[in-house]
């Protein structure tokens, strides 16, 4: 039996991929290395060299605690990315396809996920909007703040529930107020919180009165929220299943390919076929990266947030006017120098 010469071209022009120059050769291969890293690490010079800006504290903290998150995820998800990752390096015998298989199962929930938080996020601004028309219907007993808090924690939602008793546990603790309603919103750390304890921090200090009508409009705004979200999440539900029976399917055809049928994958095993599956999986993780992003929703963000306590504040000097006298029993008032 005699091959076919159009064939055994096609197979020769295929093996030969490898070595051939121009772009593809491993000279230009490790000189575009080389000069991504020499880049990188200049980069890096310049950084430490000049510095990063101060952040204020509640960014400090904020990031203490996605670092804290993110070592639990990876305690949780680092060991089955490593398996799934070798299984897939032992069957396909590709590095690049064994890092991408890790990398896939270990960000999967940030990459496909989203329902969780998402409905998480509505059952916090639900709870928000429960507590504000509890706090209401309190109030409208002819009750005070300092007594309404208490007495309406006890009926809230479980997710506020261990942020509530710390808020009472404060004014036991003969917390003023607004520094206790300060740190109910840093503890839970939402805008649609932030409006909410912001109206009750500007009624403790002038203990004016409409605190029932402003708390009213405010939960019936916290509402119209949990509906619009509702409404969204189950727009795109049906695209994010979608998208995860596409990246299945892609993923099965791929593996079934470099297990049964080997000959025909055969080109990306060399050098140059693995840098051709790297670009190919950059491009799927540059497209999942871009659905994640156009299926979040936005929320604005936090206003109520406290600087440091390095901050001074002092007053603006007129042209032409000697500095005042500080008083040492009072701080000093105006703009932040």
């Amino acid at each position: 039996m005699t091959t076919d010469p159009p064939m055994t071209a096609d197979l020769a022009a295929l093996g030969s991929v490898g070595s051939m120059g121009g772009l593809f050769s491993a000279t230009v291969l490790y000189a575009l290395a080389c000069g991504v890293a020499v880049g990188g690490g200049l980069a890096l010079f310049f950084v430490a060299v000049r510095g990063l800006p101060a952040k204020p504290e509640h960014e400090k903290q904020k990031a203490g605690e996605r670092a804290g998150e993110l070592l639990r995820f990876a305690g949780r998800r680092g060991s089955l990315a490593a398996l799934v990752g070798l299984a897939v390096l032992l069957m396909t015998r590709w590095v690049v396809a064994g890092v991408a298989s890790a990398v896939l199962v270990f960000f999967w929930d940030r990459l496909f996920g989203g329902a969780s938080e998402e409905r998480a996020a509505m059952r916090r601004v639900e709870a928000l909007a429960s507590w504000t028309e509890s706090l209401r219907d309190t109030i409208a007993g002819a009750v005070g703040l300092e007594q309404a808090i208490p007495a309406s924690a006890r009926a809230a939602a479980p997710v506020l529930r261990p942020h509530l008793d710390a808020l009472v546990d404060r004014l036991r603790a003969r917390t003023p107020l607004p520094e206790a309603l300060q740190h109910l919103a840093d503890e839970i750390d939402d805008a649609s919180a932030d409006i909410i304890v912001a109206a009750l921090i500007l009624n403790a200090r002038l203990r004016g009165p409409g605190l029932r009508q402003v708390l009213g409009a405010l939960a019936k705004s916290a509402r119209e929220e949990v509906d619009m979200r509702q409404r969204v999440m189950a727009q795109r539900a049906s695209t994010r299943r979608s998208v995860q029976i596409v990246v299945a399917v892609s993923i099965a055809f791929v593996l079934g390919l470099s297990i049964f049928n080997r000959d025909f994958v055969e080109p990306y095993g060399t050098a140059v076929g693995q840098v051709v599956l790297a670009c190919v999986c950059g491009l799927f993780a540059l497209g999942f990266w871009w659905l994640r992003k156009l299926s979040t929703i936005e929320t604005p963000e936090r206003f109520l947030v406290r600087d440091e306590s390095s901050v001074r504040l002092v007053r603006p000097r007129t042209p032409g006017a000697a500095p005042a006298q500080a008083s040492p029993f009072r701080p000093e008032e105006g703009v932040r120098r």
